[in-house]
């Protein structure tokens, strides 16, 4: 019986692990742990002295990043105000109803035509505004701001300011001119208190034309709390009217526009690429992006329905990826685009970055075959439209790196086949995307652990499909070609009440990161480059209301990359296993799933020898006898631990540091034990003993 047991053990996870003795026909875990508690005890065989042949390029730590949601505007972009050309239409109405419904009070601005989300700076002085189309100093729209004969009259809005650094702000604004005295006041005042003014400044503009006016404000200590709003209001007075346009307020610590805590974060995920792409490429045109910000067209990103201001753009990234060491990777756009279009892209690329010599990596377009994406070519016509851009590209850029789009692994044989009929040399690598919601299960009413321990199986998964993904690529006349992971992502939908699944921002995502990593790893020969979702927002980093910090997954990406690994380095195990019938649905069955899972490789030199570790289990610590052959480590190693309470635990603007990476030093030799604790990724740094 006992023997029975030690062979395979069935659990069936409904509301906790639980023991059945006999399985279900519905979602299962299957472990294969042996049953006594002593053999929990796993042995680990690094075979650092066999000759070292699998290169591990850097470029599997890509990152991402899109102008979705706050990553760029909010985000990165260090500009405090929103809608700062006055526009409408910046939003679709499903935007609109959300900030409402969050803001009651933009009711009532709007009602007085006010752009959103600006507001009256008294709303019971009534309508003093007009909007003015066609006479702008940005895009199409001014606002008229007519002041009473007593008082001020002007406009608002609610920002969070970055006391915690800065307390010196600069401004730009656009006037013109109409009537009255010429006095301008800006100012920051207590929220919703106009009387109440922090600091201010007076402008004279009385010129009957468009003119550029800056100003800087000042704040005393104390005088704004941390994540607490402030107004930032533009005031006319004594019966003034003017025309106001294309407003800016930043820190003053700002990097060319970008915001210095983001800046500083970034730099040290050590991403070697950081990809400029997404669904907003189909319908992007890289020439609204460039020249002086301030004419730059606020537009609608028509991707994701909220506003592209154009102030961050091609200049901008490459300024980006220089402060950050990471090298441009940019999608090009194949939806509404152009193959001239495209071409004159890479050249103003290759001739405002760095050496100037191009060779850059170059994506034909993203997700196209998606019908979200504008301008998709049906599978028919995919083929010939990425020739047709590869040949408009090769002309200018002779060397430039190209990836061509290719399908998800669920999906992916017949429209990689029509990219891959396309002549040798069309393209260098076939993109795969992997954004999974981590709750779509198979099974029915699943419990939560059930969920967990199924996505933490994905990566195990998918290792199997991008097999068959090359073997398709390999039996082409593209042999040489390669996997490009231009996006990869682990979330959650909006969740029924009472469950609760891994998603990108809580530590079950950080297990899911690592697993995908340590999948890379050993399969970096096949996939070489990988951009993960994204530097900002989703597992990268986040800001709100102006606090920046990491999710979880941020925290695995930087311990992996900044450990430099090179090459891979062979290791056994007789850790347990589990395998996942019926779990989520893009790959609901998976087998062989390591419960600990161990990577080896060698760090940036050969005196350094790195082990990626990710304990999955929800409940067990694992304690592993580690033996070395042929490297004799020093007696201290650095170990960093990525782990907390629960899995759903994360991190955010109120508590920024909740997860993070923990530094230890646990003393080592060619033999010793470590204990894992579970949920958790390990990442141990030794160093040889020089002989």
């Amino acid at each position: 019986m006992r023997a029975k047991a030690r062979l395979k053990k069935k659990l069936k996870i409904a509301g906790s692990l639980s023991l059945l003795i006999a399985a279900s026909a519905g979602g299962q875990i299957i472990d294969q742990s042996p049953d006594s508690a002593q053999d929990t005890r796993i042995h680990v065989h690094v075979h650092a002295g066999q000759a070292l042949s699998t290169a591990i390029p850097n470029t599997i730590f890509g990152s991402f990043l899109e102008p979705i949601g706050y990553s760029t505007y909010g985000g990165l972009w260090a500009e405090l105000l929103a809608n700062p050309s006055l526009e409408g239409d910046l939003w679709s109405a499903g935007h609109v109803a959300t900030m409402v419904r969050e803001r009651p009070e933009l009711v009532g601005a709007s009602q007085l035509d006010l752009p959103l989300p600006w507001e009256p700076l008294q709303a019971g002085q009534g309508n003093r505004y007009e909007p003015r189309w066609g006479d702008a100093a940005n895009s199409q729209r001014s606002l008229l701001i007519m002041a009473l004969p007593e008082g001020e009259v002007g406009i608002r809005q609610r920002i969070y300011l970055p006391v915690h650094r800065v307390l010196h702000y600069k401004g730009s604004l656009w006037i013109k001119h109409v009537s009255g005295p010429s006095s301008v006041y800006v100012s920051l005042r207590e929220r919703n208190t106009p009387q109440h003014i922090f600091t201010d400044a007076r402008i004279t503009a009385d010129r009957d034309e468009w003119t550029k006016y800056t100003f800087e404000l000042e704040l005393k200590p104390g005088e704004v709390g941390h994540l607490e709003p402030a107004d930032f209001v533009i005031a006319l007075r004594d019966d003034a009217r003017a025309l106001v346009d294309q407003v800016s307020l930043m820190p003053a610590d700002n990097v060319d526009g970008m915001d210095p805590e983001v800046i500083q974060m970034a730099r040290d995920l050590k991403s070697p690429l950081v990809r400029f792409g997404g669904n907003f490429t189909s319908s992007y045109h890289w020439r609204d992006g460039i020249g002086p910000r301030d004419k730059r067209i606020s537009q609608l990103n028509r991707a994701w329905n909220i506003p592209e201001y154009n102030t961050f753009g091609t200049d901008e990234f490459l300024r980006f990826c220089e402060l950050v060491g990471a090298q441009p990777q940019i999608a090009l756009n194949l939806g509404s685009g152009t193959p001239a279009e495209a071409a004159a892209w890479v050249q103003y690329v290759n001739e405002h970055w760095k050496d100037k010599k191009g060779g850059l990596l170059w994506e034909l377009g993203n997700e196209l075959w998606g019908n979200w994406n504008m301008g998709y070519p049906p599978r028919e016509q995919i083929g010939t439209r990425t020739e047709q851009f590869s040949e408009a590209v090769r002309k200018v850029d002779p060397g430039a790196q190209l990836i061509a789009t290719g399908d998800d692994e669920d999906f992916y044989h017949d429209w990689n086949a029509a990219q891959l009929a396309t002549p040798p040399g069309t393209f260098e690598y076939l993109s795969t995307h992997f954004v999974v919601n981590d709750n779509r299960v198979q099974f029915k009413n699943p419990s939560n652990d059930f969920i967990a321990l199924a996505t933490f199986a994905l990566p195990a998964g998918l290792e199997g499909r991008l097999k068959e993904m090359m073997e398709q690529i390999k039996e082409s006349s593209h042999k040489e070609a390669r996997i490009a992971f231009t996006e990869w992502l682990f979330t959650a939908d909006r969740e029924p009440a009472g469950q609760a699944a891994p998603n990108f921002n809580n530590l079950g995502g950080a297990i899911d990161t690592a697993g995908f990593l340590n999948m890379l790893l050993r399969n970096s020969e096949m996939v070489p480059i990988s951009d993960m979702t994204g530097v900002l927002e989703f597992a990268g980093i986040w800001k709100k209301r102006e606090q920046v910090y990491g999710a979880p997954g941020y925290w695995v990406l930087r311990s992996y990359a900044e450990e430099v690994p090179t090459y891979l380095v062979p290791v056994d195990t007789d850790g347990p296993t589990y395998s996942v019938e019926n779990g989520i649905t893009r790959l609901p069955h998976i087998e062989g799933v390591r419960w600990l899972d161990v990577v080896a490789a060698q760090g940036i030199s050969a005196n350094k020898l790195v082990l990626f570790c990710v304990n999955r289990s929800l409940t067990q610590d694992y304690r592993a006898a580690i033996q070395i052959e042929g490297f004799r480590p020093r007696p201290r190693a650095t170990a960093k631990t990525i782990t907390a309470p629960s899995i759903y635990s994360e991190n955010s603007e109120t508590d920024p540091n909740a997860i993070g990476a923990e530094t230890s030093y646990p003393q080592v030799g060619p033999d010793f034990w470590y204990i894992f604790p579970h949920a958790s990724v390990v990442v141990i740094e030794l160093e040889r003993i020089e002989r």
